[in-house]
């Protein structure tokens, strides 16, 4: 939920965040709001005062041998009174709840301006771009000619965008979250396995509902829904807890099946692995105290870039301008990975700083010698699996169309070196 004080103790900022984002999101009706939420408030409870000495009153009266019809009549009033006022004051703070629940988070001060990912900064790249003595082709074509995928019958089996990986490459998958999970171990991740079906308030607390709800797999007659990353239920481990200060900063990370409608998406990435309905990811989630908040988010990036670096994949570093950040992040950096089939960078990873605004819709809070408050949440994808398998085979692409295995990953697949066709 958005911070209520924020917008009555400085709304310029929060109109101002709003035009940053090109958000269009009306305020006007707040203010009001509010103001009629402070009266029924304050009513309710002057309503409640005087019922209270009325019924005093009935008492002494009785004791006296007076007659307390007529007061009680009153009193029945007054009763209905604050009942509607009750009434009123719960549509009031609905209606409040409603609007604040679909304001963005406030901008980090480092976010830069910009219209559209095209005012994305590049901060840093690390390798070139493959280059080959030949043309290279993209993973599709790579795929079908060794018989690692089949889209055919996977659109038999469930639908667009969905693909069965062959063989090699379902080992190659395997391997790669197999790795990933090893190497965030080793920077001190614990690993947990959560639901992969999540309830609403799950999915509100992490600031996928309700501005992405149609973007969810909801299963129908139920409040369940599949998760579209393991941020969702890994945050909400920890929804209305307090946690101890001395405990801080938790780091964790998962491995989960991801799932998305893609509404909106039609006509995009329709070929290949890049935007499935079903993907897997490795997700790394920290709990950090306010003031180390900065210092965690970069050290959660530098985490997922490791394995880039691990796998020798050339990559680069975007800091995502305020019309690209995410609805509930203040700060992002994606990593891109280049991709010689398309000859271009594409998004591997997000690196997110919430800051409070997850922690204060799934009311996740400290408490220790220094104080007390709200969290201050982060994660990072440590990798999307999919891209990277894609990243894989067409960087490390053969002119024979066979695919050499990293050296990251050839412990994970039985010290094999090449993939060749299947033979299935």
């Amino acid at each position: 939920m958005f911070d209520v004080k924020l917008l009555r103790d400085d709304l310029e900022s929060v109109e101002a965040m709003l035009r940053a984002r090109h958000a269009k999101i009306d305020l006007s009706a707040f203010a009001a709001l509010d103001q009629r939420r402070r009266d029924l408030i304050k009513e309710t409870d002057n309503l409640k005062s005087e019922r209270k000495t009325q019924s005093k009153k009935i008492g002494q009266m009785m004791k006296a041998g007076e007659d307390v019809e007529p007061i009680k009549a009153e009193v029945a009033k007054i009763g209905d009174r604050i009942k509607e006022r009750d009434g009123e004051l719960s549509q009031c703070n609905s209606d409040l709840d409603e609007l604040l629940a679909g304001i963005p988070n406030m901008l980090d001060a480092s976010t830069p301006a910009g219209n559209s990912e095209d005012d994305n900064v590049q901060v840093a790249i690390h390798g070139e771009p493959t280059t080959f003595d030949f043309k290279p082709k993209d993973h599709v074509d790579l795929g079908t000619a060794l018989g690692l995928m089949d889209f055919e019958r996977a659109a038999k089996v469930a639908g667009a965008r969905f693909c069965v990986l062959r063989g090699d490459a379902a080992r190659l998958e395997r391997a790669l979250i197999n790795f990933m999970c090893d190497v965030h171990r080793e920077q001190g991740y614990f690993e947990v396995m959560p639901p992969f079906i999540v309830n609403g308030d799950s999915m509100f607390g992490t600031g996928q509902f309700p501005k992405m709800k149609e973007d969810s797999f909801h299963l129908a007659g139920s409040d369940y829904h599949l998760i579209p990353t393991a941020e969702v239920p890994v945050t909400n481990i920890h929804r209305d807890e307090i946690l101890k200060e001395n405990q801080l900063p938790l780091n964790y990370q998962a491995f989960t099946p991801c799932f998305r409608s893609e509404a909106g998406s039609y006509g995009r990435d329709t070929r290949g692995l890049i935007r499935q309905h079903q993907f897997n990811k490795v997700e790394m989630v920290k709990f950090v105290l306010p003031e180390n908040s900065e210092a965690e988010h970069e050290k959660l990036r530098d985490d997922a870039e490791e394995i880039l670096r691990r796998l020798e994949l050339p990559y680069r570093v975007m800091l995502l301008c305020s019309a690209d950040v995410s609805f509930a992040a203040a700060k992002c950096y994606d990593l891109e990975v280049w991709l010689p089939g398309q000859q271009a960078y594409r998004e591997i990873s997000s690196c997110s700083n919430f800051g409070d605004f997850q922690a204060r819709r799934a009311k996740i809070r400290y408490k220790g010698a220094s104080g007390k408050g709200l969290v201050h949440t982060i994660n990072g994808s440590g990798l999307a699996i999919g891209r990277t398998l894609v990243a894989v085979l067409e960087n490390y692409q053969n002119a024979d169309g066979t695919i050499r295995i990293p050296d990251a990953l050839q412990p994970y697949m039985g010290n094999q070196t090449l993939i060749q066709k299947q033979s299935i």
